[in-house]
């Protein structure tokens, strides 16, 4: 596997895995209803887009960058994707050590994650192997397909000599 950054040839890989995860209704904010233009401008917008690859095949795919600009640009944040099929195989972990070790190149002092949604265990957890601390939480935030309303994590890692 590599993961490398993504370009206009990944899209219709990359949209296929965020319409199978949009479609279980239980880790991201976004409805079925979003279109693939909007997606697009979500993925290759500020932030930089990577994928994880097989030869030619897309198992997961991620985005980098600052968390807000300005005076919150030293802040990095990233959402991570990881196809069904690849799931369970260390790719998300993969992203998650090769995003801390870019973002660290870069000078962020830390990266946070905004809206983890706490009935996504096995994120939650490879986020805190990985040093990630749940620093607060937002009750009730996210709308479950299955669970109703569930509360989402705000998470948070030092980088560089204090992470």
């Amino acid at each position: 596997m590599q993961i490398r950054p993504a370009t206009p040839a990944d899209l219709a890989a990359m949209w296929d895995i965020f319409q199978s995860v949009i479609v279980s209704g239980d880790a991201l904010p976004f409805a079925e209803s979003l279109d693939h233009v909007t997606f697009r401008s979500h993925w290759f917008g500020t932030h930089t887009a990577y994928v994880a690859v097989d030869d030619a095949r897309v198992l997961g795919m991620y985005k980098l960058g600052p968390n807000y600009p300005d005076r919150g640009a030293h802040i990095a944040s990233a959402t991570y994707l990881v196809g069904a099929a690849a799931q369970g195989q260390g790719i998300g972990r993969a992203m998650v050590e090769h995003s801390i070790a870019l973002a660290e190149q870069a000078g962020y002092v830390a990266m946070q994650f905004n809206y983890v949604v706490s009935s996504n265990a096995p994120a939650v957890k490879l986020y805190e192997k990985l040093g990630f601390s749940i620093v607060g939480t937002l009750p009730k935030a996210f709308r479950h397909q299955q669970r109703g309303l569930v509360d989402v994590y705000v998470m948070y890692r030092p980088l560089g000599e204090s992470g």
